[in-house]
């Protein structure tokens, strides 16, 4: 219908649900946004209301469409990009979850996968998914929940009991329970899935004591995931693209290269360098996963996930309660004093890529009487710059193509302070590009389902509209660089549990 000039993404995020509506030139036209309360039932648990994740995603879609001033015959499609790993099960008959979703930074599997790393299977199940055996994936949390929801194993081995990860859980809702399907980017993360075959992993199933029954059918990210319900939003939407938000961030970055590489700054950070067709094996720790699928071809990525980013901020605000704003911090460091070196490790729930430490938790140094907010607030946000060269490191010694320093495209709320993009580029000594358009995962989730609707163009059109915004160099000299990084080495080092 010529008509139908607007794609409405879904980004549903850990701390915050967004609708952007964007129009025939991938502009955005409006935005609404929710944030989204978290639980903490117990030290290192993670969860949230499942009645949240759906109440915010129709609220926002809802305000965005209201906003644009859209009648629903203008929107060709939906896009979803979500958090991932964040783990549901839900009754089949009523779509009912049975215990809240349990968090992808939950660490209360931590014992599962001691066990099954000390009876040899994290071998094994590498080969098969990419990943390794962490509290971070969803395979152990589905297992969590069977072993501890009363009748949840019995349910689920009669068919009553459905699996997903948010993406599937909001399908499942918006259709009315006429899809139970997921992408090929989320069925990489739940340590259920066979990169390379491309299907679940019966074995690991068999391992975990899962029924295979539960799990959604996969398909690409560009594919029809179904239609919304038509009360929902004044008449039915197809459903055409979805992919996890750090992949989707990937296809907004317009990554589609081979040794492009991308850095999302939100809750936690995620950087994803693209390999291509063939998955390359990481021997530092990293994470081989998927990046997209199109017509039936995986493109591969290495990935180094960052448990906290932008959450060491939010500690600062909520913790310490030493500033009343996030964008206090930036100020902050301009004026701490350089010569006093305090580093902090922002482990608070373990450390991620290439430590893969659940057991560790945060930690300051170099603390003298003269420390204060600016100080701490400095540390904050170097920890984030110091994190993500670690995840560089890693990937270079992986992966010899992507040379010695690649151009680092970012993305995220932390992407908007260029204190801290500068030094990003200071301490990995490489330029780092921040886009126009920072609303990357949106734009990613919009263009898969624009282009499957046939309002977009294609890869190679898309990335040539890719627009930079700045391009941050580095100028710290290289011997400060190092010795700067050296510290931080040296901190992790004493804060590791092993």
């Amino acid at each position: 219908m010529p008509d139908q000039t607007h794609v409405l993404a879904i980004d549903q995020g850990t701390t915050s649900t967004r609708a952007v509506l964007f129009d025939a030139g991938l502009r955005i036209a409006a935005v609404a946004q929710q944030e989204l309360p978290q639980h903490y039932p117990a030290s290192g648990w993670v969860e949230h209301e499942p009645e949240d994740l759906w109440r915010t995603t129709v609220a926002t879609c809802r305000d965005a469409i209201a906003r644009a001033g859209l009648a629903p015959s203008a929107i060709a499609g939906v896009g979803i990009a979500n958090q991932r790993e964040t783990t549901l099960v839900w009754e089949r008959a009523s779509g009912r979850a049975i215990h809240r979703a349990i968090v992808w930074q939950d660490r209360r599997t931590a014992d599962i996968c001691r066990s099954l790393r000390e009876a040899g299977h994290e071998a094994a199940i590498g080969r098969a998914t990419g990943l390794l055996l962490d509290p971070y994936f969803s395979g152990t949390k589905l297992k969590w929940l069977l072993d501890h929801v009363e009748g949840a194993r019995a349910r689920a081995q009669r068919g009553e009991l459905l699996f997903g990860t948010v993406d599937s859980y909001l399908i499942w809702r918006l259709t009315g329970g006429a899809a139970h399907v997921t992408d090929a980017t989320n069925a990489a993360r739940t340590l259920l899935y066979d990169i390379n075959a491309g299907a679940w992993s019966a074995d690991i199933c068999r391992l975990l004591d899962i029924p295979m029954a539960m799990l959604p059918e996969v398909r690409d990210c560009a594919a029809d995931f179904g239609t919304t319900a038509s009360e929902l939003f004044g008449r039915p939407l197809p459903i055409l693209g979805v992919a996890g938000d750090q992949q989707a961030a990937t296809l907004g970055q317009a990554c589609f290269r081979p040794g492009m590489v991308k850095s999302t700054y939100g809750t936690g950070c995620f950087a994803l360098l693209n390999t291509g067709a063939t998955p390359v094996v990481s021997k530092n720790r990293l994470l081989t996963t998927i990046a997209y699928q199109l017509d039936g071809q995986p493109t591969y990525a290495l990935e180094g996930s960052i448990f906290v980013a932008g959450a060491v901020v939010q500690w600062l605000r909520d913790g310490l309660k030493i500033i009343d704003d996030a964008g206090e911090t930036q100020a902050l460091a301009e004026q701490a004093d350089r010569s006093q070196g305090v580093v902090i490790v922002p482990a608070f729930t373990g450390l991620g890529a290439p430590y893969w430490d659940a057991e560790c938790r945060g930690a300051i140094f170099g603390l003298t009487r003269n420390s204060g907010p600016a100080e701490l607030s400095r540390a904050a946000l170097e920890s984030v710059g110091f994190q993500t060269r670690d995840l560089l490191e890693a990937m270079r010694a992986d992966w010899t193509e992507a040379g010695a320093a690649p151009v680092l495209r970012v993305d995220g709320g932390m992407s908007a302070s260029d204190w801290t993009m500068q030094f990003l580029a200071d301490i990995i000594g490489a330029p780092v590009d921040r886009p126009k358009v920072l609303e990357t995962t949106a734009l990613g989730a919009a263009w898969l389902a624009g282009m499957r609707a046939g309002v977009y163009p294609d890869q190679a059109a898309f990335a040539k509209d890719w627009a930079l915004d700045r391009r941050f160099e580095p100028e710290l000299g290289a011997d400060e660089r190092d010795r700067r990084y050296a510290a931080w080495k040296d901190a992790v080092r004493r804060t590791l549990s092993r």
